[in-house]
């Protein structure tokens, strides 16, 4: 499969297809423009903006559930440029394996989903998140919403902690360009650029990309990465709009599992320490996606948004890993090769409809709509294991000639889903709102085992409510409770070659809302539990077969605060305190060990906890803001079954921005500020992500 030319091809098709429309729109309003004053172009924009699907029109207040939101301003004080770095500013969002650094994979609330698969999330609220592009850069993205508690009464099967959603950079009608380059430690340089211009009174195009090529603090390891989003938003009227949005990407990283613990030990061996093979080269990952929303209002109550959404990605190279056999004499440890490509496409279409409306002297805001989508999923591996040894402590890359793997997976798994969803927020007075809402999906999944010649298929249909009550006792304080269930269907097969009844989970959660300074600050606090059932373990790790037994809790407490505490000095504050626990014991044929009820799942700290504070004041007449942070992870447990854990850490950052003058800025950020050694995540005591050590970045800013 040649994935660059079917992405090259893609691209240029999409190109043309974004000219033919510019140029269309443009055509259809130069007959008009003679005849629209500035004063109605400016009004026509006040009307007509970009909306998010499923989400509604709701202040934070009366909204009864737990929303935070990272903003752009939130995530470069943070000097975030990956979704990973953007999620430890929230204290409810936990690190997991990250598959050797080639996806995002996050548990919310204590739950994640496939561990085999990356975590999903939505971009403007389209599934986005479960392909094999890589980890996401935040080049293009405007905000980061943790979105907590069940969705699935809106958004459709998904995981019982919450959802995460990208909401993108869009053109505005104001010409505004930004150029920033980065030099950093590591032998790390990056550029990006932001543009955004109007081509005429109703059509305005944005560019943004990125290039970065970096070492790392790992040994032998080099990476680059690239992406272009341009979007183009056509006002066809007074009440109607057109979006369209390309995401392109490609990465080229070396596959790392990391360090390993030895004799139960971290730190045994230097965190830079590589234990692959520098000569299998990198994994390339490929991202081509298109999406495309229009927007009308019918009138000042009633708002209908259509939508579609086709992403393509894969991701194909050799690893060399090492195996869970432990460090045998003279340090040695034995390892195997890997060959992986894997390709998978996601396309959804969407309609609802939002409006208002008063029914026996009640308010109802409804959201009614349906939805359907197609994920399909195909894994090519070949695998060699054996006499693949190297020494932890003093290694030698390329000693021997790397053997040729063979065959090992060929499948393909299709999943198909319609969904109808409505929800009504109905107000009972005007500080007592109640929430109800169901989503029925019905879907399919079919399994198709090309390497042994089996196929299976199953199909389900499930019905998701919600239920949640606000009061609003001031202006300033709102209560709320919420219920939801969700549910996700499962990959693979059991012993028989069948599919398995979905992941069931049911959540509940109380909280209060409350703002302070004004509204300046606002804040969030949560008490939550969730339940599951229906969980996947290893039945079989030599035929790749699962069995669905597994039974899990998660119950803790959140805060979350931001805003600005007094003029100049904002605040960002996350903690959450998280019990996540294996409900039955079960034998986890992975690794030979029996898990016990009670055992906490793997990579969730009890506590976790964020903070930043930023200064923003004057120096010689020009803007200077400064500021810092720390992120706390408690210990968590790194290997099901056995007692191994991952040690608590705390990691400072530092940083200063100083404008030079107005159009050039010039920023100097440090990461890991004392220089802590770390280890954010792991699958088992073989395969440990270390964190970076102390970084230091400088950045200069261009605006035109």
């Amino acid at each position: 499969m040649n994935t660059n030319k079917k992405g090259l091809k893609l691209t240029y098709i999409s190109a043309c297809l974004a000219s033919m429309f510019a140029s269309h729109a443009i055509a259809a309003n130069e007959n008009n423009s003679t005849e629209n004053s500035t004063e109605e172009f400016f009004e026509r924009l006040a009307v007509t903006g970009s909306r998010q699907a499923y989400q509604g029109d709701f202040r934070p207040l009366e909204t009864p559930q737990s929303e935070l939101k990272i903003d752009l301003e939130a995530l470069e004080n943070a000097g975030a440029i990956d979704l990973n770095q953007a999620l430890d500013l929230s204290a409810s969002v936990a690190r997991q394996n990250n598959f050797g650094g080639l996806w995002n994979s996050f548990a919310l609330r204590g739950f994640v989903g496939d561990e085999n698969l990356p975590s999903n999330y939505l971009v403007n609220g389209f599934n986005a998140g479960r392909g094999f592009g890589g980890s996401r850069d935040l080049s293009g993205i405007e905000s980061v919403e943790v979105l907590k508690g069940p969705r699935a009464a809106l958004f459709g099967r998904g995981e019982p902690g919450g959802t995460v959603n990208l909401v993108t950079k869009r053109p505005t009608f104001d010409t505004s360009g930004e150029l920033k380059l980065s030099v950093g430690s590591f032998d790390t340089y990056r550029a990006d650029v932001d543009y955004t211009t109007p081509l005429n009174d109703d059509v305005a195009i944005r560019l943004v990309g990125f290039y970065e090529d970096a070492k790392s603090f790992r040994d032998t390891i080099e990476t680059t990465k690239k992406g272009f989003s341009p979007s183009i938003t056509w006002n066809i009227n007074d009440n109607s709009q057109l979006i369209y949005e390309l995401e392109y990407s490609n990465q080229e990283v070396p596959f790392d599992r990391g360090v390993l613990a030895i004799d139960g030990k971290l730190g045994l061996i230097p965190e830079s320490r590589f234990l692959g093979e520098p000569g299998d080269g990198p994994i390339e990952a490929n991202v081509l996606g298109h999406q495309l929303e229009f927007v009308h209002d019918f009138n000042d109550n009633w708002s209908v948004l259509l939508g579609a959404n086709y992403r393509d990605t894969s991701l194909e190279g050799f690893a060399t890993e090492t195996g869970f056999g432990g460090v045998v004499e003279n340090g040695k440890v034995n390892r195997f090769r890997r060959y992986r490509d894997y390709d998978a496409t996601y396309q959804v279409y969407r309609a609802e409809v939002t409006g208002n409306l008063e029914v026996a002297g009640l308010n109802h805001r409804l959201i009614i709509g349906v939805d359907s989508d197609k994920f399909e999923n195909n894994q090519f591996v070949l695998r060699v294991r054996g006499d693949q040894y190297i020494n932890v402590f003093n290694p030698v890359y390329g000693a021997y000639e790397l053997p040729t793997p063979t065959a090992n997976t060929d499948k393909v798994e299709i999943q198909e889903s319609l969904g109808i969803f409505i929800q009504d927020q109905i107000s009972l007075t005007d500080k007592l709102d109640i929430r109800v809402g169901a989503r029925f999906d019905d879907y399919e999944q079919t399994l198709n085992n090309r390497l042994a010649d089996t196929q299976s298929k199953q199909s389900e249909s499930r019905v998701s409510p919600q239920f949640g009550v606000v009061y609003e006792a001031s202006e300033f304080v709102s209560v709320y409770a919420a219920y939801g269930e969700n549910f996700r269907p499962l990959s693979g097969t059991d012993l028989n070659g069948d599919g398995f009844e979905p992941n069931q989970s049911t959540s509940s959660e109380l909280g209060v809302k409350f703002t302070l300074n004004d509204g300046a600050l606002f804040g969030t606090i949560a008490v939550f539990k969730v339940e599951q059932d229906n969980m996947l373990v290893v039945d079989d790790p030599t035929a790749f077969t699962f069995a669905a037994i597994g039974e899990a809790q998660s119950k803790g407490f959140e805060i979350d605060l931001n805003g600005e505490l007094t003029d100049g000095v904002s605040l960002w504050l996350s903690y959450a305190y998280v019990d996540a626990t294996i409900e039955n014991s079960f034998f986890d044929a992975n690794f030979g060990y029996t898990v016990e009820a009670g055992s906490s799942l793997l990579n969730i700290p009890e506590h976790q906890f964020s903070l930043q504070l930023v200064k923003s004041s004057e120096l010689y007449g020009k803007a200077v803001k400064f500021g810092g942070g720390l992120v706390y992870v408690g210990s968590r447990n790194g290997f099901f079954g056995t007692d191994f854990e991952l040690p608590s850490y705390t990691t400072a950052r530092a940083f200063i921005n100083y404008d030079v003058t107005d159009n050039i800025g010039l920023r100097a950020e440090v990461d890991n500020l004392f220089d802590e050694t770390y280890y954010t995540n792991s699958f088992a005591d073989a395969w440990v992500q270390p964190g970076t050590p102390r970084t230091v970045r400088l950045s200069a800013t261009y605006n035109f």
